[in-house]
């Protein structure tokens, strides 16, 4: 009998049937997954670890405040409104609450804290500078080259050499004004040291016209809202000429460029024979 010939059918070879690349695939990516994760749990867990550290370590306790900067205000009165900083953790403690509490003292214009690791805060204080003695409401007190109130004036203060000013009202809104703008005049005559050492009273009642008073001379000066310096200076130029021709001055106007008015003490309203005096006065000092 002839062999009969069988088609082959592949349904039989299954076995050498190859597995598909993306079922490879999915496992590679699902065992690298699975590697992050694990890494990342890690590394959260040191972090945690970290923090947890750090925060309860003793080592990190702010054991001393070290202040600099600082000389009106003492550094143990300082260290007394930071007392309750000991003893906080230096890496998580608010500092801004703290600043807060020691910018309430009105002789601190600005402070600022470092910190230094392990457990040392540096407190780095800017205190206000007093310029001049205000006259406010009855009282005498110290302001800064901003016009700010810093303390009031007393025997603890008396060293120091300060011009007054004068023509405050009761108005809190008018009187910003008016000690900015005697803070602007005080501040503009110290470019010249030899005529603010001669500043003695500023009187700003009229912000558009402010007085000056200068040591050992009665005359008042009648210098605007602006150049200051400037217009002092002419007056010191003329001064010796303008008391030979008027010995007894009540005011000198100085707001106007190129013209000086002078109005004799005793004489009401404008002299002219004054104000001639400094025209001529004027004329011979250009040449």
């Amino acid at each position: 009998m002839s062999p009969v010939a069988v088609a082959a059918d592949r349904r039989f070879h299954r076995a050498h049937v190859k597995p598909t690349r993306r079922r490879n695939a999915w496992r590679a990516a699902l065992v690298t997954s699975v590697k992050w994760v694990a890494v990342l749990a890690c590394v959260v867990w040191a972090a945690l670890e970290a923090r947890t550290f750090a925060s309860t370590s003793p080592l990190l306790r702010i054991q001393s405040i070290e202040p600099s900067g600082n000389q009106r205000v003492p550094s143990d009165v300082v260290r007394a409104r930071l007392d309750g900083l000991k003893g906080e953790n230096i890496l998580f403690v608010d500092l801004e609450a703290w600043r807060t509490s020691l910018m309430a003292s009105r002789w601190i214009r600005d402070v600022s804290f470092r910190r230094s690791l392990p457990s040392s805060i540096e407190v780095v204080v800017q205190e206000r500078v007093p310029i001049a003695v205000a006259r406010r409401s009855g009282r005498l007190v110290l302001v800064d080259e901003r016009g700010t109130e810093i303390d009031e004036y007393g025997p603890g203060y008396a060293g120091l050499d300060l011009p007054i000013v004068d023509g405050f009202s009761e108005d809190a809104a008018e009187d910003e004004a008016r000690g900015a703008l005697a803070a602007r005049v005080i501040m503009a005559l110290r470019d010249k040291k030899e005529v603010a050492s001669r500043l003695s009273q500023v009187n700003v009642k009229d912000v558009h016209n402010v007085i000056i008073l200068l040591n050992n001379d009665p005359a008042e000066l009648r210098v605007g809202d602006d150049h200051f310096l400037q217009r002092v200076e002419s007056y010191l130029s003329l001064s010796d000429a303008l008391h030979e021709r008027v010995p007894e001055i009540d005011y000198v106007d100085l707001r106007f460029d190129g013209r000086v008015y002078v109005r004799p003490a005793g004489k009401p309203g404008r002299d002219s024979n004054g104000v001639q005096a400094v025209n001529r006065v004027n004329d011979a000092h250009r040449r």
